[in-house]
């Protein structure tokens, strides 16, 4: 890899995770305004394309990626979107053989989307597919963080 190279990838890995990290202060915000909901969306597009323009990005990356785009959507009230980028997660998840954690996510993703659009029944069948690969996952804190959310959506309509 030439030098050029190895400063294009630095470079977009640090604007991709800057964006990604200013995006959780912008869900963290307690009153979030429209014009916050605005730049989160866009600020969630940055970060996924900037991770695109790494040469070796990885499926766990685009995961990631996905899972965030989801859930800002989901947040905004934006169902259809919510869902698109859900249903994108757990496939590239699931293509890569990633860990459970991963593809529990998509589908707690889908599940979130699936509330926002008022479908229950798939609401409730996302959240057990998520349930169940919430019993794969390996590392206790993750399966923590999955856990908490799964909690926090069973207890929503």
């Amino acid at each position: 890899m030439s030098n050029q190279t190895e400063i294009k990838n630095y470079t977009h890995k640090q604007l991709a995770t800057a964006c990604f990290n200013k995006v959780w202060d912008l869900l963290d915000k307690k009153n979030r305004n429209d014009e916050d909901n605005e730049q989160m969306i866009h600020m969630c597009h940055t970060s996924f394309w900037h991770w695109t323009q790494v040469e070796d990005h990885t499926p766990t990356n685009m995961s990631v990626g996905y899972w965030q785009l989801a859930r800002v959507y989901a947040v905004v009230g934006q169902g259809e979107n919510a869902l698109r980028y859900a249903k994108r997660c757990i496939e590239i998840s699931e293509e890569a053989e990633l860990p459970a954690f991963f593809t529990g996510y998509g589908y707690e993703a889908e599940a979130r989307a699936h509330s926002v659009l008022g479908n229950h029944v798939q609401k409730k069948l996302a959240l057990e597919h998520a349930l169940e690969l919430l019993e794969q996952v390996k590392i206790e804190e993750s399966k923590k963080l999955l856990q908490q959310d799964l909690d926090e959506l069973s207890e929503t309509n």
